[in-house]
């Protein structure tokens, strides 16, 4: 049976265990109008062999030269940046990226940042990283929480408003009653679907009759109190 690789065992060790892989670039501006050049020259002068570029923001998911480049890397690469920026769209999106390289067996280097994951303090740097962003989103959870308890003890009405007031249900019970307007008209003058009236006006499923019945029923006077 084989052995499981190191990476899968020691969350320090070495990846690749024996970088005699290729060194491939990866270069980002996030507007045309900016250069590749200094980048593509810090990478050639770090030994990559094959460099992809995108000129895209990093905030957009569709970095194609990005994902050309992983779909290239093979056990035994390493893959180049020139600052930790040009990778990932957020902290969290730069360790999904580095995490699933590490499973392949595919090294990362950012040369600006010194990091490095084919040394021991390139990986502790990254793993303190990992853990730094796990703590800001438990953080941001915890917040959130105690914020939506807080505002249920208000009495806050949580969750998307109602797509019809009070009034707007009003309205169309008393449009309803009218047989010449078709559910389908008020729905457009209250600028809500059929499917929103219906589940509004319940009654309506009962039939026109059942609701004008209901809403004449509803405006009749109460009884009259005995005189003393």
């Amino acid at each position: 049976m084989p052995q499981p690789l190191d990476h899968e065992t020691d969350r320090l060790a070495p990846v690749p265990s024996i970088p005699n892989g290729k060194l491939i670039g990866y270069a980002r501006v996030s507007t045309k109008g900016q250069l590749l050049g200094r980048q593509i020259l810090a990478l050639e002068a770090a030994g990559c062999e094959r460099i992809y570029a995108d000129k895209k923001s990093g905030k957009n998911a569709e970095r194609e030269e990005l994902s050309n480049a992983l779909d290239y890397l093979r056990e035994g690469d390493t893959l180049i940046v020139p600052s930790l920026d040009r990778l990932g769209r957020s902290i969290q999106d730069l360790i999904a990226i580095v995490t699933g390289l590490r499973k392949r067996g595919i090294g990362f280097t950012s040369l600006h940042e010194a990091l490095d994951t084919t040394t021991p303090g390139g990986r502790l740097v990254f793993h303190v990283f990992a853990a730094l962003a796990e703590f800001i989103r438990e953080l941001i959870v915890q917040g959130t929480n105690e914020g939506l308890d807080a505002a249920r003890a208000r009495g806050a009405r949580l969750g998307r408003p109602p797509a019809m007031t009070d009034e707007q249900i009003q309205h169309a019970r008393d449009l309803l009653t009218r047989p010449k307007n078709t559910v389908a008209s008020i729905a457009r003058l209250l600028g809500v679907s059929r499917n929103t009236i219906y589940k509004y006006v319940p009654e309506l499923k009962g039939g026109r009759v059942a609701l004008t019945e209901e809403t004449v029923t509803a405006a009749l006077p109460g009884p009259t109190p005995a005189a003393e």
